[in-house]
């Protein structure tokens, strides 16, 4: 089983680099309000130089719908990720909803996703806050669940071990200071994944 890894947050193109060389599978892209946020044109300058396999993911934080694709209308994503609500009837770019812990139950994540893909992460994103990784791994059979929250080189193979989710999103836990992206932390945040992936039996 190969755990889809996104390296969330990229700024810079030295950033993006870092992550596509490592093995990254997505790039996230923050457009909300956070420092690491970036302009919908920048992050089209830096998706121009990056290879067409890896996914370019356009990151919200729950904004009104129109406002999301007004944003979205400077960007060529392939993927949006946004609190579920916001992604309401959105089908291009492809939707990836957002489940926050304490506020939703892996009953109503089947009901909106259906097998799908989903993001699991605490209440708060980019702040390196991990969340229950027992009660994930039961939101994790509700589908296609990227793990995210808190996660970094050394405690993502146990998060996996733990949780067997599709996929990990990791931003502030392969920096060197706020928003500055470690090429040396992407690296072993990537190889600490490989390693893990090895443990996991496909069914």
């Amino acid at each position: 089983m190969s755990v889809h890894i996104k390296i969330c947050g990229i700024t810079d193109l030295a950033a993006a680099h870092a992550a596509v060389d490592a093995g990254a599978d997505s790039l996230g892209f923050v457009l909300a309000s956070s420092v690491r946020q970036i302009t919908p044109e920048k992050a089209s300058e830096i998706a121009a130089e990056l290879p067409e396999h890896v996914d370019k993911v356009a990151v919200f934080r729950g904004p009104p719908r129109q406002d999301l694709l007004s944003t979205l209308e400077g960007f060529d994503a392939d993927v949006v990720q946004a609190d579920f609500l916001s992604l309401e009837g959105i089908r291009k770019p492809i939707p990836l909803p957002v489940f926050r812990e304490t506020l939703t139950s892996p009953e109503e994540v089947v009901a909106v996703v259906g097998g799908g893909r989903f993001v699991y992460e605490g209440p708060h994103s980019g702040v390196g806050r991990a969340v229950d990784w027992e009660l994930a791994s039961v939101v994790a059979e509700s589908g296609q669940m990227t793990l995210a929250g808190g996660l970094n080189p050394d405690n993502v193979a146990e998060a996996i071990r733990t949780v067997r989710p599709f996929g990990v999103d990791v931003s502030s836990g392969v920096e060197s200071s706020l928003s500055v992206k470690d090429p040396a932390r992407i690296r072993a945040f990537v190889e600490a994944v490989r390693e893990a992936e090895k443990d996991l039996v496909k069914v």
